[in-house]
């Protein structure tokens, strides 16, 4: 989804309990296995600092790095079992719920008026987006967030992959967040993205068009490999996850309706280039 810079929670200066007692099972899972920080730093593709980080609870370890040290450490699912407790640190309540869907989801949808979606975000537009949240963020937190934010695009190249598909206003690509050579690299891997991913469709909504099924705002849609369909609607301050069948059918057809509007995939594409290339 687009994300605003709200979705991510806040970090705090003191670690929280949960994340106190995932940083010492990390160690002692280390040094049972008599390998030194430096050891598992290497095995897991990390830096020995922010290995010493996770254990001392001063950083959230990736769900990758859970998974991976549980196999390195040979942990049997312990470390695994706290990737939710590691997700709940990371993002508010209201929003957990769709992270967890959207890592399984067999389609994922989404109407963006104000920023491109976060799936297909660079780690630097991501950052000037925290960087310029209002009240501002200290370093750390956008750090974390960035982290996150990021963490979530392995969705792109799961297997098997989802069915994602985009509409995009054409302002988000005008709008130099960040500075026009950050939008410009943004725009070039948008490009990268739709041509190397088969499972990914996106379009551009033009700025003149006539007819718009989406004056209502941003529109978040998945569906799960069952076929249940949710939405998840994000406000200023806090969201919400839709899973009522007559609210996420009608949000369904409205972003039909978008994407019968917006320019074709191809089309877009071009516009998305010939943009880039004005920077």
């Amino acid at each position: 989804m687009g994300e605003k810079t709200t979705t991510e929670r806040a970090d705090t200066a003191v670690p929280s309990p949960a994340r106190r007692l995932v940083g010492g099972l990390l160690r002692n899972f280390r040094e049972r296995s008599g390998l030194s920080r430096k050891d598992v730093a290497g095995r897991l593709l990390v830096s020995e600092s922010l290995a010493g980080a996770y254990e001392r609870a001063e950083r959230i370890p990736t769900s990758n790095y859970l998974d991976d040290a549980d196999s390195v450490l040979d942990a049997r699912g312990a470390l695994k079992s706290c990737i939710p407790l590691m997700e709940e640190e990371k993002y508010p309540p209201t929003y957990v719920g769709w992270v967890r869907l959207q890592k399984t989801a067999a389609s994922v949808d989404g109407y963006e008026t104000m920023v491109f979606p976060g799936l297909l975000q660079t780690e630097d537009y991501i950052r000037a987006l925290y960087e310029e949240r209002v009240p501002q963020m200290t370093e750390g937190e956008i750090e974390k967030n960035v982290v996150a934010r990021l963490e979530r695009q392995a969705v792109l190249a799961r297997t098997p992959p989802p069915m994602i598909g985009y509409v995009i206003e054409e302002s988000v690509l005008r709008r130099p967040i960040g500075g026009r050579e950050v939008l410009r690299k943004q725009l070039l891997h948008v490009l990268e993205c739709v041509r190397t991913l088969r499972h990914l469709k996106v379009q551009v909504m033009p700025t003149e068009t006539r007819e718009h099924a989406g004056v209502h705002g941003a529109i978040q849609l998945l569906s799960t490999p069952e076929g249940r369909n949710f939405s998840y609607d994000e406000g200023q301050i806090t969201g919400r996850l839709i899973s009522k069948p007559q609210e996420v059918n009608q949000l369904i057809g409205r972003f039909g309706a978008l994407r019968a509007q917006a320019l074709t995939p191809r089309a877009s594409a071009e516009l998305i280039e010939r943009m880039a290339g004005q920077l």
